[in-house]
């Protein structure tokens, strides 16, 4: 803070006016950290030129509800002090120190996606973001440029404002004792209606991921648009994933393009974290019942993927979530994405598998072949590889004279993007 100060008292002996205004201001909270402006660094200048004072206070980083009602408080304040004629409290953009500069910064980025609109992509995303928020600098970025829901649901407004680089900030929803950084497009155009195609959507959000300063730099929550357009594609290509939540019903055919939608995704290298199958079934309000809203569907059969999540259709889910206070089941989740993140890129293969990763056509031939034809009848064959390895089924059958549908337990399983386990029995 600077400070344009006399070097004599007032009249009568009073403080310079300077002191006062500041005793004044110190009266005033920040709504959200619970301590006066000057602590919060709200308050960057006060200037004195007679009887007219003028205040820079940095609010740029609040919504503009809780801007405009710390500034009112603070011209009030002012306006109280003995000797004011004229009071200003003029907003500034605070500095870009400290900022992380686009989603670069973030150690881990997990994106929340899904094959089909209203499955409660969305709603996930934020509570999944909230969640997230209690125990690490958390950031969610609304990438669904054609709906951006995440506003409203998180009960956050803009406009968005800029730093002293001219950079976005994301605005803040606050909790109890956490806070959220929040940027999505909604936010820049309240109440507009969003029209954008091919490039003009693909430059708003590569501006967005690579210029927007945020606060936090641990975990940012990516709420894709549902399907696999343009703007999912971009992201993939521009943003470095460390893995992927998909979110479904257990509709049949929501369950059959989420599977395509996982395929998308591993074809592009981002590990899939898992599955959330959400609106499964209701609890009945009168008779307490709980009833199947798709009966007849199974996940299980349709999803190559681990399920994080079985969520019901509850009106908890409908309010409002705020950072480090969400329904239970979303903590568990949040728990749940951490740990399948952390191991997103491990490989789990026995000790006895042939790896041939890396290897030239010939030599993976040869390695396959000396392995699987020195098995004993009913032993496992285990076989690692940078791409898919279904096609080596004909060849085990025809290095023992069998037809390949005589290979029993033939299975081929994709662990990460780039690495696929085979195993079968040599009959």
């Amino acid at each position: 803070m600077t400070n344009n100060r006399h070097s004599k008292s007032d009249s009568d002996g009073d403080p310079p006016l300077e002191d006062r205004v500041e005793t004044a201001l110190r009266a005033v909270r920040d709504p959200d950290a619970g301590v006066n402006v000057f602590e919060a660094g709200l308050v960057k200048s006060i200037s004195v030129d007679g009887a007219t004072v003028t205040v820079e206070a940095a609010v740029s980083e609040f919504d503009h509800r809780n801007a405009t009602g710390i500034m009112r408080s603070m011209l009030q304040a002012i306006r109280d002090v003995p000797a004011v004629e004229s009071a200003h409290v003029e907003p500034v953009a605070p500095s870009s120190e400290g900022k992380v500069g686009g989603v670069s910064g973030f150690d881990t980025i997990i994106a929340v996606a899904s094959a089909k609109g209203g499955v409660g992509k969305s709603t996930v995303s934020t509570a999944l973001a909230c969640a997230l928020a209690s125990d690490r600098p958390t950031g969610l970025f609304d990438a669904d440029i054609h709906g951006p829901n995440v506003p409203s649901l998180l009960d956050v407004s803009g406009p968005i404002h800029s730093d002293d680089e001219g950079n976005p900030l994301p605005v803040r929803a606050t909790g109890s004792d956490a806070t959220l950084d929040v940027m999505s497009v909604g936010l820049m155009e309240d109440g507009a209606p969003l029209a954008w195609r091919g490039a003009m959507a693909h430059d708003a959000l590569t501006e967005l991921f690579t210029t927007t300063a945020w606060r936090a730099d641990d975990t940012l929550v990516l709420d894709l648009p549902p399907g696999t357009g343009d703007v999912v594609l971009t992201t993939l290509q521009e943003v470095s994933v460390d893995g992927v939540v998909v979110v479904t019903t257990p509709f049949q055919s929501s369950l059959d393009d989420t599977a395509r939608s996982i395929e998308l995704f591993r074809d592009n290298g981002v590990p899939v974290l898992g599955a959330v199958v959400n609106m499964g079934q209701f609890a009945c309000p009168s008779c307490g019942d709980t009833h199947d809203l798709f009966p007849g569907s199974s996940h299980e059969e349709h999803l190559d993927a681990p399920v994080l999540a079985e969520l019901p259709f509850s009106p908890r889910f409908q309010e409002t979530p705020a950072p480090g206070d969400v329904a239970s089941e979303m903590e568990a989740l949040a728990a749940a994405v951490s740990d399948a993140a952390a191991t997103a890129w491990d490989l789990e293969v026995p000790g006895n598998a042939v790896d041939i990763r890396g290897e030239a056509p010939e030599k993976r031939r040869e390695r396959v072949a000396e392995r699987f034809t020195t098995l004993e009848s009913g032993e496992t064959f285990t076989l690692v590889s940078d791409r898919d390895p279904s096609p080596v089924r004909e060849f085990l059958g025809g290095l023992i004279d069998r037809r390949p549908d005589e290979i029993d337990g033939f299975e081929v399983e994709r662990q990460t993007p780039n690495d696929w386990v085979l195993t079968a029995t040599r009959p």
